[in-house]
C-alpha cells in the first residue's frame, strides 16, 4: 500500500533532502527515520550501535526504484533512547508498529546484524506482513561472534564506557584499528565502521541503550539467541543471504548455516569484505538486490500452510546445527566462580 501524501503524525528536518530524517511518535517515543522513493516499501534495518546512516552508500540508489523506509532504532541515532525493552522480539514489534504508522501493510525487510536478526524475527512474527528478506551479515544465527562483544556484555563494564569518551582512550582505539586495518586483518576492514558506531555513544542514555541491546542477544559465549529452529518456517519467503567472505564479527561459516536451514535462500558472498558488505562494494549490493527483487515474487502468506508446518516441523535443521547443541551455560555455572 501506498503512503497517503500527508501524515500529520509526522514532522521533518527542514531541508530539501528527499533522503532528511523524519520523525514520528510511537507508544510515546519519537522514532527517527528517511522515506522516499516509490514502489515496492523496503524497510531497511542496521545493526546494534549504528543508525540509518549506515545505508548511505546505497540508499539513494534504491530510492529511484522502491520506497525506503530506513528507520533509526529505538535507542539508537536519533531516537529517544528511554529505559525500555530492547529485546529482538520488542524490536520486531516497533517496526511493525512503525510501518503501520506511515500506512504501509507489507515490506520486503532488508537487515544488516542486528537488523538481520530483527528482520527474521519480524518474519516469524508477521508473515502476514514480510514480502521477501535480505539478510546482510545477519545476527541470530549461532553462538559465533567476535570476542570482543562478549567482553563488552560482561556484567560490570559499564562503569568502563565513558573512558570511551575521553580523548586519549579514543585516539588510542582509534589508532589500534588502523593499525588492524595496516596489517590487514579481518577486525581491520571495518576500522572506519567501527569507529563510526563507538562514536554514536556520546552519552548515558546511549551507552545503556547500547548495552540492554547488546546483552539481550550475547552473553560472555557468544550469540545466546538463534533463529535455527524456525527456520524451516521460512519456506515461500523469498531470502537473499549477503555476507563478507573476511567478517571478523559474525564469521561467514554463519552464514552457510543459516543458507543450508533456509529452504531455497539464496547466498552471495563478498569475498573481501568484512562485515558491512554495503560499504565494501555498493555497487555489487545494488547489483545483487536488484536482481533478487526482480527475480521474485513477493511472499504469499498461508495460515493454512503455517499451521501444516508448524504441526509437522517439516524442514527442521540437522540435530547439529539446533540450538541444542550450543552448550548450555548452566552446564559449567562453577567455571569462575
Amino acid at each position: 500500500m501506498m503512503p497517503h501524501k500527508r501524515r500529520l503524525a509526522v514532522t521533518e528536518e527542514p531541508t530539501d533532502d528527499p533522503l532528511r530524517i523524519q520523525y514520528t511518535t510511537v507508544h510515546g517515543y519519537r522514532r527517527a527515520f528517511r522515506m522516499a522513493g516509490s514502489g515496492p516499501a523496503l524497510l531497511l534495518l542496521h545493526g546494534i550501535g549504528d543508525s540509518s546512516d549506515t545505508w548511505e552508500p546505497v540508499i539513494g540508489e534504491l530510492a529511484q526504484h522502491y520506497t525506503v523506509i530506513a528507520p533509526d532504532l529505538l535507542g539508537h541515532g536519533r531516537s529517544d533512547r528511554p529505559r525500555a525493552d530492547y529485546s529482538i522480539a520488542a524490536f520486531a514489534c516497533g517496526m511493525r508498529d512503525l510501518i503501520s504508522v506511515l500506512d504501509f501493510d507489507r515490506v520486503t525487510v532488508v537487515g544488516h546484524s542486528l537488523g538481520g536478526g530483527i528482520a527474521m524475527q519480524f518474519a516469524y512474527q508477521f508473515p502476514e506482513r514480510c514480502e521477501r528478506l535480505v539478510l546482510v551479515g545477519t545476527g541470530g544465527v549461532g553462538p559465533k561472534t567476535h570476542p570482543m562483544l562478549h567482553l563488552v556484555a560482561t556484567p560490570g563494564v559499564e562503569t568502563m564506557l565513558p573512558l570511551l569518551r575521553v580523548p586519549g582512550v579514543k585516539q588510542f582505539g582509534s589508532v589500534g584499528l588502523k593499525v588492524l586495518h595496516w596489517l590487514d586483518t579481518d577486525l581491520g576492514r571495518d576500522a572506519e565502521d567501527l569507529v563510526r558506531v563507538f562514536d554514536a555513544l556520546p552519552d548515558t542514555p546511549a551507552r545503556s541503550a547500547f548495552l540492554r541491546t547488546l546483552r539481550s542477544a550475547v552473553d560472555r559465549r557468544g550469540q545466546v539467541i538463534t533463529m535455527l529452529d524456525r527456520c524451516y518456517l521460512s519456506e515461500g519467503m523469498p531470502t537473499l543471504l549477503i555476507w563478507g567472505g573476511r567478517d571478523a564479527i559474525i564469521p561467514v561459516d554463519q552464514a552457510r548455516m543459516v543458507n543450508q536451514a533456509m529452504p531455497g535462500s539464496r547466498l552471495e558472498i563478498f569475498d573481501n569484505a568484512g562485515h558491512f558488505p554495503h560499504h565494501t562494494d555498493p555497487e555489487r549490493f545494488l547489483a545483487v538486490f536488484r536482481e533478487f527483487m526482480d527475480s521474485t515474487e513477493p511472499a504469499n502468506y498461508s495460515a493454512a500452510q503455517w499451521r501444516t508446518l508448524l504441526r509437522t516441523g517439516r524442514g527442521m535443521p540437522e540435530p547439529g546445527m539446533t540450538p541444542t547443541a550450543v552448550p548450555d551455560p548452566m552446564e559449567d555455572a562453577t567455571i569462575g566462580a
